[in-house]
């Protein structure tokens, strides 16, 4: 610093002591971006290297199953193989997420301001949020580690591992990246907040964000006179300030855990009679520093839990289908054979949306694939924008719903279910709803003529086409089978399937010689990142959810739904109407990871009357929670943070505004309403299969 004002000083002579300060501080910029980039630089060479462990993950669990099956062996070691490196690429994952950005974010304010207000959105968030997880999990993680080296710990089961704390050490190195990774982003940020650029500037400022911040704090402060205790009045207030928060634009991830953090700071306040001034009596919840630092037991039960091995494996294979070039041999040879049908490229589309959610289970990769191969056909065609842009974020969103889903996975380690219990609930509703769209594709198509008109030219299907037909659909209906069939014939678990699956998916992209080396690295970057930002979710939710439950929140939402007084099925239907509600503001795994488990002792309490058919332990618990699976597939369509329509719009034609899509999404939203009212009257359309097919 020295040097640099010596330096200045002589070679600007006499020059004005602003123009030597601004000297300065471009010097000072020059060298705060060079270590940004430095930073950038490690954190993505480690997550470049960490992200291979994917594929080793695939070998282990393939592995596993063919040794079972061929030599009649079963090694634990290797099923715990799987866990570690499920639990390496997650953690080392969420830096590298933050480096790249691809963190999931509410996005509806946070895109109209201007590029400086989010980068001072940015630098406060980590200051204010990041920063404090960040420490309690390095010091309470390091803690934990040492413990368990001190000891030797070593697998649980004496044919396991041995060295139990490699994994956990895991933890506190993790988040030690993810503090480097905050630190660069901060360098960025404040290289870019003093660089005079215009394009800087463009766009609204913080006002606007100021004034919504103002609006959820009324209406917070409002919905505490609802209440009486100092617990009921904190929780009210931790969840308003997470919904709050999110539309700053800030990582949900991060806002999740931040506002945990501090609403447990807030609580320890209350606890010893710090907040008097306030008016509110003083809480007993036994929060602090150090019963929060429980969450990081929680944290390594999330990484090494073998349900959730399955999540980046149904995304390896998701990903890899897409690069494979199915969906494009579908719709060429299915486009042939429903081409003369009025209305027959929605009706393509849809069946291609049903095909690829029983193959991938990935909504963003579907959304986008089946924009960009059918939209500019269907305006060729003189198709209603609406009815287009409704057909593809419809069809796109049916991955969620259709095993296998991601979803269902998450659900069933959240629920304590059988995934594939939950894989066989879920096929008769997506398929009822999958049949809903084309039915009302093909009326609509009949009543209206304009709206889904016939090519001009078209030729009548021959055998030709059905032959083309069959070669693109048979490849991909036999990867199903291998997935499905093995988890409902009871040959593999969930997670082997999804290994299974994830080994299919490459070999049918060799097989039509799609794959190369770069492709295989851009399935590999986006699993990586997607099961990463996915995670980070998980851990953000994991701090928020303690808090909130050490304050009594599950004690108040129980008392709030139960007091309604409406009996058992007029009570899930108030609990389906709240969550159809949240998923306007908040993305599924918000509400699976939060909401979801505080219903479970509530639908326990019910005595609902559901078949299991002898065969089901839980039968209610499994109809709910496709119910619910149901409700939150009409997320991705609601405004405002429907991602299926953000995804859409960034694909879409110019013609196709954003009006056309909120109107064209408006009759699916209530097909899948009425594929929910099925279900929620006739449960066993969920729980007849689960019951049949073991």
């Amino acid at each position: 610093m020295a040097s640099n004002l010596s330096q200045s000083q002589n070679t600007r002579g006499n020059d004005d002591p602003v123009d030597v300060y601004e000297h300065i501080l471009e010097h000072e910029d020059q060298d705060t971006q060079g270590v940004a980039v430095a930073l950038d630089r490690v954190i993505k060479g480690i997550g470049w290297l960490v992200m291979w462990a994917n594929l080793l993950l695939v070998l282990a669990i393939v592995s596993q199953v063919s040794m079972r099956y061929l030599l009649n062996q079963n090694y634990p070691k290797l099923d715990e193989i799987q866990w570690h490196f499920y639990g390496l690429v997650t953690m080392i994952g969420i830096s590298y997420a933050l480096v790249t950005d691809s963190h999931v974010r509410v996005d509806l304010l946070y895109m109209q301001l201007s590029r400086r207000a989010q980068r001072v959105i940015e630098v406060i968030g980590i200051l204010t949020l990041l920063v404090p997880f960040i420490y309690l999990m390095v010091d309470q993680g390091y803690d934990y580690f040492y413990e368990s080296w001190r000891v030797g710990e070593r697998s649980d089961s004496p044919t396991g591992l041995p060295a139990r704390w490699a994994l956990k050490a895991v933890i506190p190195i993790s988040f030690a990246l993810l503090a480097l990774a905050a630190l660069a982003r901060m360098l960025h940020d404040i290289h870019a907040l003093f660089a005079k650029g215009s394009a800087e500037r463009e766009g609204k400022d913080l006002r606007l964000i100021l004034w919504a911040l103002v609006g959820f704090a009324v209406v917070a402060t409002a919905l505490t006179f609802l209440v009486e205790t100092t617990e009921e009045k904190l929780v009210i207030a931790m969840f308003l300030t997470f919904i709050g928060l999110l539309f700053t634009g800030f990582p949900v991830a991060w806002t999740l855990a931040g506002v945990g953090v501090a609403y447990c700071g807030l609580a320890y306040l209350f606890d010893n009679d710090l907040m008097l001034w306030t008016g509110l009596e003083s809480t007993f919840t036994g929060l602090d520093y150090l019963t929060l630092g429980a969450v990081v037991n929680r944290v390594y039960a999330t990484m090494s839990n073998a349900v959730l091995v399955a999540l980046p494996m149904f995304i390896f294979m998701g990903l890899m289908l897409d690069e494979s070039g199915v969906a494009e041999r579908l719709m060429t040879s299915m486009q042939r054979l429903f081409g003369t049908v009025r209305g027959g490229l929605a009706i393509t589309v849809t069946m291609i949306g049903i095909i690829l959610a029983a193959s991938t289970g990935i909504i963003g990769a579907s959304v986008v694939l089946l924009g960009v191969l059918s939209l500019p056909s269907m305006m060729e065609q003189k198709y209603s924008p609406s009815l287009a842009a409704g057909v593809v974020s419809a069809s796109g969103t049916l991955g969620i719903l259709i095993p296998p889903s991601i979803m269902l996975v998450i659900m069933a380690d959240q629920m304590a279910l059988s995934v594939g219990d939950l894989f066989m609930a879920a096929v008769f509703p997506g398929v009822i709803i999958g049949g809903l769209y084309l039915t009302y594709i093909f009326v609509i198509a009949l009543i209206k003529r304009d709206v889904a008109p016939v090519p001009e030219g078209a030729r009548r299907p021959d055998w030709a086409a059905v032959k083309d037909v069959l070669v693109a659909v048979l490849p991909t209906l036999a990867l199903i089978l291998a997935v499905l069939g093995s988890i409902f014939a009871g040959l593999t678990t969930p997670t082997e399937a999804s290994g299974v699956g994830a080994l299919g998916a490459t070999l049918l992209a060799l097989g039509y010689r799609k794959l190369t080396f770069a492709k295989l690295v851009n399935v590999l970057k986006a699993t990586f990142n997607t099961t990463a930002y996915i995670f980070a979710i998980f851990l953000g939710a994991t701090v928020f959810s303690y808090v909130l439950r050490e304050l009594g929140g599950d004690a108040l939402i129980e008392d709030m739904i139960h007091g309604t007084g409406l009996g058992p099925n007029g009570t899930v239907f108030i609990i389906l109407f709240i969550v159809f509600l949240l998923g306007f503001v908040l993305d599924w795994i918000e509400i699976t990871l939060i909401v979801l488990p505080l219903m479970r002792p509530i639908v326990n309490g019910l005595g609902l009357d559901i078949p299991g058919f002898g065969a089901i332990d839980e039968p209610a618990l499994v109809w709910f929670v496709i119910l619910v699976a149901v409700t939150l597939q009409t997320s991705f369509l609601t405004p405002p943070v429907g991602f299926a329509l953000f995804y859409l719009k960034g694909v879409c034609p110019p013609e196709i505004r954003l009006t056309d899509i909120y109107k064209g999404i408006i009759p699916f939203v209530i097909l899948q309403l009425t594929g929910l009212l099925f279900v929620f009257l006739w449960p066993a359309l969920a729980t007849w299969l689960p019951s049949v097919a073991y």
